[in-house]
């Protein structure tokens, strides 16, 4: 059984998972998030290797962070918080510095209290939520199951499963930052490849219109293994409106990125069956402190994902959820040492 270790005074509740190698999950009912997770170097030492903090309830304003949580109904940017579906234009939360809708809006998954649906396993946890009709402004009841699971090849598992009784859109990721360091204070020298040579361009709100480009040789270029700090200092317009990196890359294969720091010795692995992987490199960490003191750029994410703002870009693969068809997919980190 997954352990309970402990509540908050509001009813947030926050279990641990273990796999049989001695690797440890920390997972809330708010916002589905993974509060620690820890993983071995190659000195054998576990380390937590998220961002996040140590009281459950710093977790209601985590200055917008997202730290480890399910993101919804619809993950990234929607641009000017508007969309078309079946003939009804719908207007959501420009919460997106007053501009865009980012994230599911102004009460997203992220800040919804999710139920513990199964913690019979101690590797594994299922969390269910259900949005109602015209939550945050979209259309249909949608009843959404998270599962993490540790798996015996020292990876976390997360298989997202969602059902609506209308037409909607649905995209989900889940918002951990990773610094494989441990210690959050630059993530600059990781070393990171993305199974992918094409970004969909963004304009200087980050918002993409379709357009996509050829990241071989520029800046945006991760098909070999990179140092992070290598290029993000380039004085690309897309970079500069970004403060770094926050770009989608569109996938070629199920092995979708990989992350390694020299001085740890992990190296963690992302696989997924979703199209599209949304780099950050935590350009909004401003100095605040949790379970460590959050900089600039001392973190970075590897989110999974459909196509950002598909809903208003035809050519984009659809994030439209039909009425009565289920949405499943599964996201991998794995780690080992080298």
């Amino acid at each position: 059984m997954a352990e309970l270790l402990r509540e908050s005074e509001t009813g947030m509740r926050l279990y641990e998972l273990k796999n049989a190698a001695g690797m440890r999950m920390q997972v809330s009912t708010f916002g589905a998030r993974i509060v620690r997770l820890y993983a071995k170097n190659r000195d054998g030492i576990f380390m937590d290797v998220t961002a996040g903090f140590d009281d459950l309830e710093q977790y209601r304003d985590d200055h917008g962070t997202y730290f480890g949580a399910v993101v919804g109904r619809v993950c990234n940017r929607i641009g000017e918080g508007r969309f078309e579906l079946n003939g009804v234009e719908y207007t959501l939360a420009l919460n997106d510095n007053g501009i865009n809708h980012l994230h599911g809006g102004d009460e997203g998954f992220d800040k919804k209290m999710w139920s513990v649906l199964d913690a019979s396993n101690s590797d594994s946890i299922r969390l269910g939520y259900i949005s109602k009709d015209m939550e945050e402004g979209y259309p249909g009841n949608l009843s959404v199951v998270v599962t993490y699971r540790l798996t015996a090849a020292n990876a976390v598992e997360i298989t997202y499963d969602a059902m609506s009784d209308k037409d909607t859109l649905c995209s989900l990721t889940n918002h951990a930052y990773f610094n494989l360091d441990g210690d959050f204070e630059s993530v600059l020298d990781h070393e990171v490849w993305i199974n992918s040579s094409e970004l969909t361009v963004v304009d200087d709100k980050l918002i993409p219109h379709g357009e996509i480009m050829d990241t071989e040789y520029s800046p945006y270029d991760f098909s070999a293994p990179k140092r992070i700090g290598e290029d993000i200092g380039d004085d690309d317009d897309m970079l500069l409106a970004a403060r770094g990196y926050d770009f989608n890359y569109v996938l070629k294969g199920i092995k979708a990125a990989t992350a390694y720091s020299p001085r740890s010795g992990i190296l963690m692995t992302v696989t997924t069956d979703r199209p599209c992987l949304q780099f950050y490199t935590g350009n909004f960490l401003d100095g605040f402190v949790g379970k460590h003191k959050y900089n600039y750029q001392s973190a970075f994410c590897l989110e999974t994902q459909g196509y950002p703002n598909a809903c208003n870009v035809p050519t984009f693969k659809s994030t439209v959820l039909k009425a009565g068809e289920r949405y499943h997919s599964v996201t991998t980190y794995a780690f080992e040492t080298r």
